[in-house]
């Protein structure tokens, strides 16, 4: 075999290599299932289960307001079309990320904010992490509360899930880390003060203390990219949409937390 054409097949072999160490590994549940609020303080828990302490109170507020609030060219709110919150809103956010009917992309319950502001009230869209979506996402899911995900990855999602699986199981950065390394295999054991969670999103959009706000889920990506010194993606992209189904299938039955404080 010629040297061009030896190191051509050792090219396809190492990449045949690559890709079949990420394919083996299987979709999987922690077990038993632990919400991450079960990992935190005393104090932590406290904070979340009071809703005049908890200080994702304030975004719910506000997301509030901004459901009845008309906008755009013709001055419609999101009460005009579904109502009170409370009854139409109800176990919607259980079923995010989803694939869009009209679009065919997958979507997450942000993305369908986005996508109602635009299409529908014909206002301009809120910047993926303002206050003003993080505010009507977590109230949005509040009306969701105690609820399990019932998400699909049939169909034409099941890409998208396998894309997920794979982006959880990559190792990333400068640390070589994969999602799976700390969240999957090391759960509960302590990295400095803090037990390493299930990595769950059941509970965003939170309020972290360590970051002294409202956060979402890609915000949360981001950061954990960040600390194992990796290249972060913009909130809302599609590697992140993609790891988020796959994070919602890996939550199984637990129920949202809205709004939920971390530490």
């Amino acid at each position: 075999m010629s040297s061009p054409r030896l190191a051509a097949w050792l090219l396809a072999l190492l990449f045949t290599c690559i890709c079949s160490s990420t394919l083996a590994q299987p979709a999987a549940r922690p077990v038993p299932l632990k919400s991450g609020i079960e990992f935190t303080g005393a104090e932590v828990r406290a904070l979340q289960g009071d809703e005049f302490a908890n200080p994702g109170m304030l975004w719910i507020s506000r997301g509030s307001a901004l459901w009845d609030q008309p906008a755009g060219k013709e001055g419609r709110a999101c009460a005009g079309c579904h109502g009170e919150a409370a009854a139409g809103m109800k176990a919607v956010a259980t079923r995010y990320p989803q694939i869009d009917r009209a679009s065919g992309a997958l979507i997450n319950l942000e993305g369908r904010i986005q996508q109602c502001r635009e299409q529908r009230q014909h206002a301009p869209p809120f910047k993926y992490e303002s206050e003003e979506l993080l505010g009507l996402t977590a109230y949005v899911r509040q009306q969701s509360n105690g609820m399990p995900l019932s998400i699909s990855i049939a169909g034409a999602a099941q890409p998208h899930f396998e894309r997920g699986r794979e982006f959880y199981y990559q190792r990333f950065g400068q640390m070589n880390l994969s999602c799976a390394q700390c969240h999957q295999d090391n759960w509960g054991k302590k990295l400095g003060p803090e037990a390493i969670s299930q990595g769950h999103g059941n509970p965003y959009p939170i309020y972290r203390l360590e970051w002294q706000t409202m956060g979402s889920l890609h915000r949360r990506f981001r950061s954990c990219l960040s600390g194992v010194r990796a290249e972060m993606l913009p909130q809302g992209s599609p590697a992140y949409l993609d790891l988020e189904l796959y994070l919602a299938w890996r939550s199984g039955n637990l129920p949202i937390e809205a709004p939920g404080v971390r530490r």
